[in-house]
């Protein structure tokens, strides 16, 4: 039985696609029945169509503010009835009443090693603190923004000459990798959330979760 899949983004939509190829590729048990996203010129929205994915845009500006936002996109959500959902680029900053109504069943993608580095600027800030090492986490959302438990992570190398764009690119490679795998992950019943923590084939992960270089 195929899980069905809620997909939030906000640009492009490079993740998104690489999970569409994945399950193209029957690697991952799921399907995506919906991709939602709060800017209407996202291109991940077209990727979508192009797959004969159904998309809805909700405009944040259109809201007096950021509960009755999240109100609306709770109400699209249940809809879909989804057994998971998943951030790929969505850059908005949710509700804790949101979070919770979705609790373990929606993961996210963070371009940095957490702890380090949570909001913005990520790899800008990597490079201005003098870190030799960049990289990824993939972790289930909690009210704490950036801080869930994390499922894994992945590490890229910092070079003296590299710049934000070039370190991102290094980044949004592993991405690609990454997202698919723990997204089949959650789809096979292998990945749960329990007592706040990543659970893997019934095994609590560590702090930095599964380990991935």
């Amino acid at each position: 039985m195929h899980k069905n899949l809620v997909v939030l983004i906000s640009g492009s939509g490079t993740n998104l696609q690489a999970i569409i190829e994945a399950i193209e590729a029957n690697r991952i048990n799921g399907r995506i029945s919906l991709v939602i996203s709060n800017k209407a010129d996202a291109y991940g929205l077209t990727r979508a169509e192009q797959h004969g994915i159904a998309t809805r845009y909700i405009d944040h500006k259109a809201f007096d503010d950021r509960e009755a936002y999240d109100a609306k996109l709770k109400e699209v959500i249940d809809d879909a009835a989804p057994d998971f959902i998943v951030l790929a680029g969505y850059m908005r900053i949710m509700t804790p009443s949101l979070v919770e109504h979705f609790s373990g069943k929606m993961v996210n993608i963070h371009p940095s090693l957490l702890p380090k580095y949570k909001g913005l600027h990520t790899h800008q800030r990597a490079i201005d603190a003098g870190d030799t090492e960049h990289g990824l986490s993939v972790h289930f959302v909690t009210p704490e923004l950036d801080g869930g438990p994390v499922i894994i992570q992945s590490k890229v190398p910092v070079f003296t000459d590299d710049d934000a764009t070039i370190l991102a690119e290094r980044v949004q490679t592993q991405e690609r990798q990454i997202y698919p795998l723990v997204v089949s992950w959650l789809c096979d019943g292998r990945l749960v959330m329990r007592d706040n923590r990543a659970v893997m084939d019934n095994d609590v992960l560590p702090p930095q979760g599964f380990a991935h270089e």
